[in-house]
């Protein structure tokens, strides 16, 4: 059987006469994790829409565990940069939501030992407006995660947040990865989030989007970014963007 979670097999994808992606194949490793960085506009979100299900393309094909994927699945939970935390429930009710077939108890249990994985012990109560950026931001990954998805896409998940707390959910996400087992596909344009999170680090070419070329990531975690091989990796990375 192979090991490959996810097969990009040559999609494009047009709108109108705006040819946004074009010929874009990869494939990701089951338990992989996988940045993607590329110029503004080149296409990724869309890249991951298609291949979390929610958009079609106009050619090619995404298969993940060998079947065609033809829309969204419960296998894997999309976190986007714009959140998705329900404002009238509270912490502990938004991890229940998604939950089903264990009681109530079981489910609650569920979502308050999820909130204490992303460090909300004590806020299981607690209504989103009465939390942080930060702490919103941890209750959409625990969110994303008390589901048990096999993959995450995640859309620059921490980009609203200042540089502070962005490091801190770093930290949080490799702590939790380290935990639990999750194929990993991340859109970031922060070269250091891609080092400090990844295996692998594919590079996207402007519009139509390509790949342009990829970089594996042997370092040892948790990740010194002053490190010279991790500092070597950036100037590379960088000069494959154009900076």
């Amino acid at each position: 059987m192979s090991d490959k979670k996810i097969v990009v097999d040559g999609i494009s994808k047009s709108f109108g006469s705006l040819s946004v992606i074009e010929g874009l194949n990869f494939d990701v490793r089951d338990g992989e994790f996988v940045a993607i960085v590329g110029p503004s506009g080149c296409g990724k979100s869309t890249m991951l829409n298609i291949i979390a299900g929610f958009e079609r393309p106009d050619r090619g094909v995404v298969r993940i565990d060998g079947a065609e994927r033809r829309g969204p699945s419960k296998k894997g939970i999309l976190i986007s940069q714009h959140g998705s935390v329900f404002p009238w429930l509270t912490v502990q009710e938004n991890l229940m939501f998604g939950l089903d077939g264990a009681n109530r108890r079981d489910k609650r249990d569920l979502a308050d030992r999820y909130a204490a994985m992303v460090g909300l012990k004590g806020f299981e109560a607690a209504y989103p407006h009465e939390l942080s950026g930060g702490m919103l931001k941890r209750v959409e990954l625990a969110r994303a995660l008390v589901v048990k998805p096999e993959i995450l896409y995640m859309d620059e998940p921490f980009s609203a947040l200042d540089a502070l707390m962005r490091l801190r959910m770093q930290t949080e996400l490799r702590r939790i990865l380290d935990e639990e087992r999750h194929t990993v596909l991340l859109i970031t344009h922060d070269v250091e989030e891609a080092i400090c999170l990844a295996d692998r680090v594919l590079v996207l070419s402007p519009r139509p989007a390509k790949i342009q070329t990829a970089f594996r990531l042997d370092l040892p975690y948790p990740r010194k970014l002053s490190t010279p091989e991790a500092q070597d990796l950036r100037e590379a990375i960088l000069k494959e963007l154009g900076l």
